[in-house]
């Protein structure tokens, strides 16, 4: 049975969720959880930032993730046309972790929630707020339960962590264009032979990012995992992906053959789970904030997989959000444009710039040219550990100019999306 009044209802049991969860209930809120899942259950977003790690220490879940035995992570390396090049997290500009995990999300999750629930969250499964009532001080949700059993609950604040559910985004109409482009990802699990990593000396702490030897637009990752399990997917525009096949496993299997390295790393791979298709995943909404409420990760944004932000932009949200939640049940008044949405859209700008950079050649004209200095390394290495909110570092400040100057000073022509041309 679910409390008559929680102090604040989470909506959503992943990270983001789970996370502000935890914060709360450490400090001694009355915390209810209502997720219309069940766990363990799949997920993609298994590469994590070293910027993850700050927050979930914050919130108490560190010991949590530490227990699970995941593949460690340093870094970033990619593969394009036979040429090989390395980022190393831990030769960042900015101070703090420069190490992660790459995890198994139906467990991460799993580990997450239940360290939430010991630090006295309350947490229902099979749950799914399906309406929702405004109000600055005592909002509404309605829970519908896997039985057919349906309530309204009265609570101090509402924390929406529903991912890609957007359930107070779809009930409050605050859905809006991304301004990405249309992308699709096609992805699996797969047994790698570690044999064969071996020999093509495969450096198990970084992601493995390939492009295309025919269309930059084109990318994919390869994430190992602890287990002997690896996370392998492809990502493209929606139109030039569907050309590649009449299936996601055809598709799939036409572009890792078409990719040198991933085609030699893959072969004979057993796949785990047959393959996944994802469409037109970019979202974005007009406010991450409104009476009472406010949106946490993919329940407000998402940006692209490409630099695997989204379980730090989750994780951010959450530590931004929660002691404000905290203070205005305390009965302060909180500025949530300036203390919430601002820095937040702030850290999302500098991850969509690089997004954008990585589309149209400038980023990858950079991150493949073969004597950029050692300072400026250290600086898109920060940003892509996860550091998008380091005043300190010039590539969180104008972005995208900084990107231009350093693309062309690298041989990048700006020929359109998808074009690299050094």
């Amino acid at each position: 049975m679910t409390p008559s009044a929680p102090d604040v209802i989470v909506i959503g049991a992943g990270p983001a969720g789970a996370a502000a969860a935890a914060m709360l209930a450490g400090q001694g809120w009355r915390v209810h959880v209502f997720e219309r899942g069940h766990f363990p259950r799949f997920s993609l977003g298994e590469s994590l930032l070293p910027r993850c790690m700050a927050d979930l220490e914050a919130a108490g879940l560190l010991d949590a993730v530490l227990a699970g035995g995941y593949q460690p992570k340093n870094g970033a390396a990619f593969t394009r046309d036979g040429r090989e090049t390395a980022i190393d997290f831990r030769d960042k500009s900015t101070p703090g972790w420069g190490t992660t995990f790459q995890v198994e999300r139906a467990d991460f999750d799993r580990r997450l929630i239940e360290a939430a629930a010991e630090r006295g969250a309350a947490v229902t499964f099979g749950a799914s707020v399906d309406a929702f009532h405004a109000d600055p001080v005592r909002p509404r949700v309605s829970v519908c339960y896997a039985d057919g059993h349906r309530e309204t609950l009265e609570t101090g604040f509402v924390l929406d962590a529903s991912g890609a559910g957007r359930v107070l985004a779809r009930l409050e109409q605050l859905e809006c264009e991304s301004g990405q482009a249309a992308r699709s990802a096609l992805f699996t699990h797969v047994d790698v032979d570690e044999a064969t990593l071996a020999r093509d000396g495969f450096d198990r702490e970084k992601i493995l990012i390939g492009v295309h030897p025919d269309d930059a637009g084109l990318w994919y990752w390869l994430i190992p995992l602890a287990d002997g399990c690896a996370s392998v997917g492809v990502v493209g525009d929606r139109a030039r992906m569907a050309t590649f096949g009449e299936t996601p496993a055809a598709r799939f299997a036409a572009l890792i053959a078409a990719e040198p390295r991933f085609r030699a790393l893959l072969e004979g791979a057993r796949h785990r789970r047959e393959v996944g298709e994802l469409q037109g995943y970019s979202t974005d909404v007009t406010r991450l904030h409104g009476p009472g409420y406010a949106l946490l990760g993919n329940a407000g944004a998402f940006l692209d997989p490409v630099f695997s932000s989204g379980v730090t932009l989750a994780l951010r949200s959450a530590s931004l959000a929660a002691p404000l939640v905290a203070r205005q049940l305390a009965g302060e008044t909180v500025a949530w444009d300036d203390a919430f949405d601002a820095p937040l859209r702030r850290g999302m700008a500098t991850f969509r710039a690089f997004v954008d950079g990585w589309y149209d050649g400038r980023l990858q004209s950079i991150v493949f040219h073969e004597n950029a200095p050692p300072s400026i390394q250290s600086r898109i290495s920060a940003i892509l550990a996860g550091y998008a909110w380091d005043d300190a570092n010039p590539f969180t400040r104008e972005t995208a100019k900084h990107l231009d100057t350093l693309a062309a000073l690298c041989g990048h022509e700006r020929a359109g999306p998808g074009t690299v041309t050094a």
